[in-house]
């Protein structure tokens, strides 16, 4: 680590503006994400964060239209939507059934619209890549108290839900029969992950959003079963991917030719390059010590079911 920050400040990339505003931003919102995506792997609602990857895309393209903040345009539209899907119902976006389907195409079918609209009418030819694939590079500075306060309020949410929501990962009818409030918790949860995906949207683009929140958290709970541990290693995992993304998508600038890489593929390519290590050890390792698996796996269950009661 210590040559990295070496090599990042003899190259000038720790003294632009512009990259300031990307490690603080990033930062934020990672740190949120990766926190948040444990306890989205954990519910079994990736798809659901998905989802509203795909619907805050109508906001942030519309946005454009208007001319408010990107931002807004996000987080407005991802809050409505995980609203709405409460309303529908977890259980029925899990089974990804048609009706599902065809809300969240027409949603995609919107965001096309405005994009084309953006281009043809607004005049705004980057509109396309900024809301689908994001870049950290261009985020006005102005925005960074708004993320910083957006991520303060979903992590205050999941603080003030916590006990509750490891009382229904573990088990959704006893936590009912125990009197946990189910609708609220998944209200107060939704909203959260909405807030964290758009902000994420914000940062690498609508379509990738979901590999920041699920790929760090996943990783996470291959190495450890223990839940506090897991959320920690997350947020850490999930912030050094996306800061090592942007200095490698900075200095991809100075290799000549055309290889300067987009920095928000240089951070799903740390992603996944992480998981996919990590699952490949953590396979070698399961061959060697299956017993011990089971073990581990009950543990975990236990040591949820004691910070929920």
């Amino acid at each position: 680590m210590s040559a990295l920050a070496t090599a990042a400040a003899a190259s000038g990339f720790l003294s632009s503006p512009t990259v300031h505003t990307a490690l603080i931003v990033g930062g934020f919102v990672a740190a949120v994400t990766g926190i948040i995506g444990v306890f989205t792997v954990i519910r079994g609602q990736s798809f659901a964060g998905h989802a509203l990857a795909d619907l805050g895309a109508v906001g942030g393209s519309g946005a454009f239209l208007v001319g408010i903040s990107q931002l807004w345009g996000f987080v407005g539209a991802g809050i409505i939507a995980a609203l709405l899907m409460e309303v529908i119902g977890v259980q029925r976006l899990k089974g990804r059934d048609v009706a599902t389907g065809v809300v969240f195409g027409f949603g995609l079918g919107l965001t096309a619209l405005f994009l084309y609209w953006d281009t043809t009418i607004g005049g705004s030819s980057n509109a396309a890549v900024s809301v689908l694939f994001g870049s950290l590079f261009v985020i006005d500075p102005g925005v960074i108290p708004t993320v910083i306060a957006l991520s303060i309020v979903a992590l205050l949410l999941i603080v003030v839900a916590y006990r509750w929501l490891l009382m229904e990962s573990l088990d959704h009818d006893l936590a009912a029969a125990r009197g946990v409030p189910v609708r609220v918790t998944g209200i107060l949860f939704l909203v959260a992950l909405a807030l964290a995906v758009e902000l994420s949207s914000l940062t690498i683009g609508a379509i990738l959003s979901t590999a920041l929140l699920i790929g760090p958290a996943a990783t996470a709970l291959l190495l450890t079963r223990r839940f506090g541990y897991a959320v920690l290693l997350s947020a850490g995992l999930a912030v050094a991917t996306t800061w090592v993304g942007c200095w490698v998508s900075y200095e991809s600038y100075y290799w000549g030719g055309r290889t300067n890489w987009p920095v928000s593929f240089c951070i799903v390519a740390l992603v996944f390059l992480v998981y996919l290590g990590v699952r490949v050890g953590a396979h070698l390792r399961s061959t060697r010590r299956a017993p011990a698996q089971a073990g581990a796996v009950a543990g975990s269950e236990s040591e949820l079911a004691q910070v929920a009661g």
